[in-house]
């Protein structure tokens, strides 16, 4: 190990450190049949992670060979994660919802000789496609029910044995693969799902993930407890749980169904999510308001304007009120006026209030909840405020996978809400014209060296990837010269910190040649509780128009007589409430300009589905969208 490297300079001596750093320690918790709850600590789990790689070292698998691993969140995952890279291979993970052409394109693809799946319905499953996979070997059975199992079919409790066995009588084979493994070697090639295309396989070096580990400006500490409820093949949750490895934290798996129940069991202490998590809670706070006494709703709108003045007025004065623009002296005195005396009039109130009010409301996240990072996507910025100003913080981050992912996060010290917060340590960064090309920031020739200007996101540092597996063109199109360009539009803000602005390719030109980003425009209408899912149109178009998912229960309880949203998309009604807050939430007084204003709209009859129209991060797949919906976007132009 390095000198400098304080956690490990490969995947497999953080593991082998955090085994002896944190000896005793619970690690992973799961769920067994009956309820009860079970753990392994992190020495546990690093002496049977040296008994899978011993077994499959004896299977025949050579160092630096790629192994799939196609499951969804569960102990077992981790532990055939251990055995793999203390074997010096990578994996290649993906979810259990993977498709059947998407299975053989990256086990084809990444050359995968030995493939571990989850349970019997996914067996079966590669066992039909196995006679298209004829470079598959072995198949690795994570979960066994008793049942016997195939010709060239294993299953992983008996490999486990089989190391133990071989280690027992002398066996070296995982140590002496574990100590040759180089930081340069990959740890993992993750096919990324993408809003468009062919998934392409990024490949991530140890070195890649071990820059994260270390240089991770967010306190974790030994003992802490993490509810895991995101995607773990996605590279975001991937890091995350190394991150806890590293600190000693421990990982509680969770799921949508049980994150409720999991919230008040576990009391945790921090968790990487997704915005959809906070947004889906949000709206369940709301409607619950709207359905108490109006005494009670009283006093939480009260608790809730005197805690955001006290809280506004005390990240002004901090440093962490956004400031895009560079404010000058003047205004700076304007708004400490202001500050001071919105924070003198509230303070007593919000103190009274936080204690009547707002500390049930944190008690939903178990009472001893330090903060969530927040990524995969952006966060909308009411719900940003209506967390942070409440008392649960929500640490918003911004990666990519090619970037293993995080360029940049807020921290406890520094979390100015309507940023994703400063780069990551050893991180640089360009705001590059998307025009001419020239760099924008940094740039001492512009105020402020470039702060505040938009343009394309290019980074560089540790993390970054050093091409996509096998596809040379594809790389050459986002890296050069060590430089990623990430597609998102963005600016340093006069707080130092990145703000995403959207995406180049999802930039809507119109007819008149206005550029426009349709996901500020997206972010503000989801404020409307009417409407559950949204994408702006527009491309060559005169104007812009939006397609909505409505919001059932929203809009039946305003009076909406239907049972289904294919009624409700058909609501004269409907289309009237929906259309009344699209005119109050897009306007001149909100901050949109005339060609930002939406002139026609769509109800749709069904929900955008991960899978389908959205990714597994929930991002919208535009193009599939467009698609689908190519008649109703006709039709809203010709009519407009």
């Amino acid at each position: 190990m390095s000198a400098s490297a304080q956690f490990g300079s490969t995947l497999t001596e953080v593991y082998s450190n955090a085994a002896r750093r944190y000896d005793g320690m619970p690690a992973f918790f799961r769920k067994e049949k009956g309820g009860s709850l079970s753990h392994v600590t992190f020495e546990g789990l690093f002496e049977r992670g040296l008994d899978l790689a011993t077994a499959l070292i004896a299977m025949g698998l050579e160092a630096r060979e790629h192994v799939g691993l196609i499951a969804d969140n569960r102990w077992e995952w981790i532990l055939s994660d251990y055995g793999i890279l203390l074997a010096g291979a990578a994996d290649v993970p993906r979810g259990s919802d993977v498709t059947d052409p998407e299975l053989l394109y990256i086990l084809t693809h990444s050359d995968a000789k030995v493939v571990f799946v989850e349970g019997r319905t996914l067996l079966r499953r590669l066992l039909d496609l196995r006679p298209q996979l004829p470079h598959v070997q072995h198949i690795i059975l994570m979960v066994s029910d008793g049942d016997p199992v195939d010709e060239g079919v294993h299953l992983l409790d008996d490999l486990l044995t089989q190391g133990a066995h071989l280690r027992a009588s002398g066996d070296q084979s995982a140590s002496d693969r574990m100590r040759a493994v180089k930081p340069s070697d990959l740890f993992t090639i993750i096919y990324t799902s993408g809003t468009t295309g062919t998934p392409k396989g990024v490949p991530l070096t140890h070195a890649n993930m071990c820059s994260q580990i270390e240089h991770l400006p967010i306190a974790l500490r030994p003992g802490d407890r993490a509810l895991s409820i995101l995607p773990i093949w996605h590279s975001y949750e991937r890091v995350f749980e190394m991150l806890c490895i590293s600190r000693g934290v421990s990982t509680h798996y969770t799921s949508l169904r049980a994150l409720g129940e999991d919230l008040k069991s576990v009391r945790p202490t921090v968790m990487a999510s997704a915005p959809r998590l906070w947004e889906n809670l949000y709206l369940k706070i709301l409607g619950s308001v709207k359905a108490a006494p109006k005494i009670r709703q009283t006093l939480f709108h009260l608790a809730y304007r005197t805690t955001r003045n006290v809280k506004r007025a005390e990240r002004f004065f901090l440093g962490q009120q956004l400031d895009i623009h560079g404010r000058s002296v003047f205004e700076s005195a304007f708004l400490a006026i202001k500050h001071s005396s919105a924070w003198f009039l509230s303070v007593l109130p919000a103190f009274l209030l936080d204690r009547l009010v707002l500390k049930k409301l944190r008690a939903i996240v178990g009472g001893e909840f330090r903060g969530t990072i927040s990524g995969g996507g952006a966060l909308q910025p009411h719900v940003d405020e209506f967390f942070n100003f409440i008392g649960i913080p929500v640490l918003e981050g911004y990666g990519m996978t090619e970037t293993s992912p995080v360029l940049a996060v807020r921290t406890w010290d520094n979390l100015v809400i309507g940023t994703v917060g400063a780069l990551y340590p050893h991180t640089q960064v360009r705001i590059v014209d998307l025009q001419t090309g020239a760099i924008l920031y940094p740039d001492t020739a512009h105020r402020g060296g470039g702060r505040g200007l938009r343009g394309e996101i290019h980074v560089k540092g540790p993390q970054v990837m050093s091409g996509y597996y096998k596809n040379p063109d594809a790389t050459a199109r986002v890296l050069s010269d060590g430089w990623m360009n990430t597609g998102d539009i963005g600016m340093v803000t006069f707080n130092d910190c990145l703000k995403i602005l959207g995406r180049s390719k999802d930039t809507i030109v119109l007819l008149n040649g206005e550029n426009i980003e349709p996901l500020p425009i997206e972010a503000r209408l989801l404020e409307s509780s009417y409407i559950d899912q949204c994408m702006v149109v527009g491309q060559d178009q005169k104007s812009l128009g939006v397609l909505i998912v409505p919001s059932l229960d929203h809009l039946r309880g305003a009076g909406v007589e239907a049972k289904s949203l294919a009624e409700i998309s058909l609501s004269a009604k409907a289309r009237q409430l929906v259309e009344e807050d699209i005119r109050n939430l897009i306007n001149h007084s909100s901050g949109f300009k005339s060609f930002e204003r939406i002139t026609s709209f769509r109800l749709l009859a069904k929900t955008f589905d991960v899978g389908d129209e959205m990714t597994n991060t929930f991002k919208l797949k535009r193009h599939v969208i467009t698609d689908r919906y190519a008649h109703l976007i006709d039709e809203m132009f010709h009519q407009a």
